[in-house]
């Protein structure tokens, strides 16, 4: 069985940083990718960063390009999110999904989500 776990979120002040982990494992794959999203209340998940853990390439969206880096260790089966410069638009719950294909197709396991709330 897939599993993630989220940790790392809190209260943080704006221009703040904070530094989230997703370790997961239950899966044997060549290829597969981390992400994280987010959400709040009201809104559509948001993408926020993906990173492949076969060549290690990485993507952001565009609310984060910037400020936010997203990192990995395969041996430790552990992708980190360092968010800098932290706003009040950033507060959310956010999540870690890791994807892969196989044989049988396209799937995909959500981590039950950390919250980050940036408040003055």
């Amino acid at each position: 069985q897939v599993q993630l776990v989220e940790s790392g979120g809190g209260l943080v002040q704006p221009g703040g940083s904070l530094r989230l982990s997703c370790a997961y494992s239950g899966f044997s794959l060549d290829y597969y990718h981390v992400g994280w999203f987010r959400q709040t209340p009201g809104k559509e998940r948001e993408g926020v960063s993906c990173i492949s853990s076969s060549d290690g390439r990485t993507s952001y969206g565009d609310s984060v390009q910037g400020r936010f880096t997203i990192s990995r260790d395969n041996t430790k089966n552990t992708v980190w999110l360092q968010m800098n410069n932290l706003k009040l638009e950033d507060t959310a719950d956010y999540f870690c999904k890791v994807a892969w294909i196989d044989e049988s197709g396209a799937h995909e396991e959500w981590g039950q989500g950390t919250q980050v709330t940036v408040s003055s």
